[in-house]
């Protein structure tokens, strides 16, 4: 019997909640135990293609999104993984930009989830935990891409690095983002303790892509390079942002590559963050492509970038007001959203909609989106790791004071409340709103967004 569209979304509604019923993405367990052995099991899928695996603490979506973009524009089929999702979770599962249909989803889990079961009661009789929500996703991924079959597989961490789920891929190019403080409470309290975790990527032999850091993340990440011999190209030395110019629309940029100055491309993403984070791509790519000897075509480059996109990261949802939706969920985060909003918006009041989770620093974050925010409503994501609107809202009075703050803990209540307080100043310079301080929270305004709200 055919397959149906009702009786396919309730196969899928099935495994999203065997999967959310499980151990969550939010914990990590250092342990690579459950997800080799699926893998052997399946007989090692993600050894199957080449892999670029992408870490660092904030960027490391966008700039998965752009190496995967340009590598297509060479007319590779590419895989591309990345977490978490705004709307719908095969979104972390892309074939040549586009998520893993449903029917081919589908098809994967029927394939995988046996061996799933083995893992899980494996595992438990050896007094250990099931298969985590990640590791499930992971293996879904990897067996997707080998099933395709990709060309390349592009991998972002979804956290840390050496215990990180997707590690057991062996990147041929290692990509380190800017590093800075989160989950501390799984990855280190300090910065060379993080970049210890992230740096557990790089495998013996293969290209170590890295972003500018500060010294102490440095000094681990060299001395990781140096143990497994992995070849270093590091931001400032072989390749680099050389100048932006704000564009419609987006932003022009010069980037020096491992082979030489490609001028004149256009990125349609805001902010410097973003035209650095598409300086590391384009070296990822570089050192993929053959360290950049020959060089990459300039043009095949120029038009890979000019269709990159990263949903939930400045990304604007609605105009007149116009509302921005980003993911930056920590200081260093904020602090780069704020940059750009100043860089490239021109916003006479800014409305900010922020819910956050329990356990990040919500201090460090509002402190940096003050200077930019004229009122800020602190409302509370759907999530049961949510911080509490009365307790943020006791900490943004801090910051703001008690009369840039108002506490909505609905969040459609709260989006609609910014849009009207946006429309109100907009005769006075241009209101926008910002919604920001959770993935969970963006994604469930894009929601809002796609379906429909009152005011919008």
């Amino acid at each position: 019997m055919a397959t149906t569209p009702a009786s396919e979304d309730a196969d899928l509604n099935e495994v999203w909640q065997n999967l959310l019923n499980r151990w969550p993405e939010s914990q990590l367990e250092p342990s690579l135990s459950r997800i080799a052995s699926i893998m052997t099991l399946l007989g090692d899928p993600q050894a199957a293609y080449p892999v670029i695996h992408v870490t660092g603490t904030n960027g490391k979506t966008s700039t998965a999104r752009m190496i995967e973009v340009l590598l297509r524009s060479y007319g590779l089929r590419t895989g591309l993984f990345t977490s978490p999702h705004l709307v719908d979770p095969r979104e972390r599962i892309c074939l040549d930009g586009e998520p893993v249909s449903k029917e081919r989803f589908l098809d994967i889990w029927r394939d995988l989830s046996p061996y799933v079961d083995l893992v899980d009661l494996n595992s438990q009789a050896d007094g250990g935990p099931a298969m985590s929500f990640f590791e499930v996703m992971t293996a879904l991924a990897f067996a997707t891409f080998a099933d395709a079959p990709v060309d390349v597989a592009i991998i972002e961490v979804g956290m840390g690095g050496a215990w990180d789920a997707t590690n057991v891929a062996h990147g041929q190019v290692a990509v380190i983002g800017p590093i800075s403080l989160d989950h501390q409470q799984y990855l280190g309290e300090t910065i060379a303790e993080i970049a210890t975790e992230k740096a557990g990527i790089i495998k013996p032999g293969a290209f170590a892509i890295i972003a500018g850091q500060d010294e102490e993340a440095n000094e681990v990440i060299d001395a990781a390079v140096e143990e497994v011999g992995a070849i270093a190209i590091r931001e400032g030395v072989e390749f680099g942002l050389m100048d932006r110019v704000i564009a419609v629309g987006g932003q022009m940029l010069s980037l020096q590559g491992i082979g030489g100055r490609i001028d004149e491309v256009f990125l349609p993403l805001f902010g410097e963050h973003q035209a650095r984070n598409a300086a590391l791509a384009l070296a990822a790519v570089e050192a993929f492509m053959g360290a950049g000897k020959p060089p990459v075509d300039d043009d095949v480059i120029r038009a890979g970038f000019d269709q990159a996109s990263s949903p939930g990261r400045l990304e604007i949802v609605r105009r007149s007001p116009t509302v921005v939706i980003d993911a930056a969920h920590n200081p260093a985060g904020a602090t780069a959203l704020a940059h750009a909003l100043e860089d490239s918006f021109e916003f006479g009041t800014l409305v900010a909609v922020i819910g956050v989770l329990a356990d990040k620093d919500p201090l460090g974050f509002l402190i940096a989106l003050e200077p930019i925010v004229s009122t800020v409503i602190v409302t509370e994501p759907s999530s049961p790791r949510a911080m509490s609107a009365e307790t943020l809202y006791e900490v943004a009075v801090r910051v703001f004071g008690d009369d840039r703050v108002v506490l909505m803990r609905a969040v459609p209540d709260a989006l609609d409340e910014a849009v009207t307080l946006a429309e109100a100043d907009s005769e006075y310079g241009g209101g926008g709103v910002l919604v920001t301080g959770s993935i969970v929270l963006v994604g469930e305004v894009k929601q809002m967004m796609q379906r429909g709200r009152r005011h919008l």
